[in-house]
């Protein structure tokens, strides 16, 4: 996780939200450091940040350089993204809070998600299809 070493992330969420903990926890497993706010209005700072509500979740972590990681990504999308932004993209999100996603683990299970491309104009694109648990590492 080269990429990842220099790279930290504002992780913006509810002071208490045990997924959100657990998910700057994957961060840093993967050579990303973090740093947690509470904001008073988290909606009002992700339609801020141009996260459209649809495709919100429980957290927002935002790079110096702006780019917006919503919800439950995996640290190899991130490093992923961030290794060659797309010129109209303003990050990813993992909309709502799959199950087995990096933070929501629960048991065995594990629900397949998309990792959307979060665009400028609102708009989004699959990123990546997780199929599988080890997808995600």
């Amino acid at each position: 996780d080269q990429h990842a070493a220099a790279i930290h992330l504002d992780v913006h969420k509810s002071p208490t939200c045990g997924c959100c903990t657990l998910w700057m926890d994957h961060m840093a497993e993967h050579g990303f450091t973090s740093t947690g706010h509470h904001p008073d209005n988290l909606g009002a700072l992700k339609v801020e940040l141009g996260v459209p509500a649809r495709y919100g979740s429980c957290h927002t972590g935002v790079t110096e350089d702006g780019y917006v990681f919503e919800g439950h990504v995996p640290a190899r999308y991130v490093a992923e993204f961030l290794a060659n932004p797309p010129a109209d993209a303003i990050g990813l999100t993992v909309p709502a809070m799959p199950v087995g996603s990096p933070g929501m683990e629960y048991k065995d299970m594990f629900n397949p998600y998309d990792v959307l491309l979060l665009k400028k104009d609102g708009e989004v694109e699959v990123f990546a299809s997780v199929e599988t648990y080890e997808q995600q590492f």
